[in-house]
């Protein structure tokens, strides 16, 4: 059964994220001429609710650095390393919202710190309610869906190679990609 309805007031509770539903990715210019797209494959995140006090909304979601993945295990290896995240420092990637700001019936504005590579700063993610239905095992599921654009130097994470026909092979701006599935806590 589909709840209709695109409004976020009928969802006060507290969630759990569903990591096999969800998709945690990123979008990066590789040599200047095309994208590359990956995700993290392991997360863990919860949010609360309350529609009556909006504000109040909390959301804390942990990614695993090591579960970094772009279809190329070569790629992948760089990434992980101290060019790029430096996992074996750093271990885990934090969001920890800190503002939660109504946009439209159906839309807000995420704000909170993202940690990377041990550097915090706030970012603001714009997320759209996609709707809300209740599973096969009688779990109330909701989906969101939202991007934000960061600068990965802004993190520390400034590797790059020169090219030469000029530019760089890896762009500084990433586009973080969140497409969200979460079960109500019983």
């Amino acid at each position: 059964m589909t709840t209709t309805t695109t409004d976020l007031s009928s969802l006060t509770g507290s969630y759990t994220i569903d990591p096999s539903h969800t998709r945690i990715g990123f979008v990066a210019r590789h040599a200047m001429v095309t994208k590359v797209r990956g995700a993290f494959n392991e997360f863990e995140g919860t949010a609360t609710f309350d529609a009556a006090n909006p504000a109040a909304t909390a959301v804390t979601v942990r990614i695993t650095a090591k579960s970094i993945d772009t279809r190329n295990a070569q790629r992948d290896e760089h990434l992980r390393g101290n060019d790029f995240l430096a996992m074996e420092t750093y271990p885990e990637i934090t969001f920890v919202s800190t503002a939660f700001t109504q946009t439209g019936e159906a839309s807000f504005d995420l704000t909170g710190d993202l940690t990377v590579k041990g550097v915090t700063n706030s970012v603001t993610i714009p997320f759209a309610y996609e709707g809300a239905a209740t599973d096969p095992f009688g779990n109330l599921r909701v989906g969101f869906e939202g991007a934000v654009t960061i600068n990965r130097k802004d993190y520390g994470v400034t590797w790059n190679a020169a090219l030469e026909a000029g530019g760089v092979l890896v762009s500084d701006k990433i586009t973080l990609e969140f497409e969200v599935s979460a079960i109500k806590n019983a």
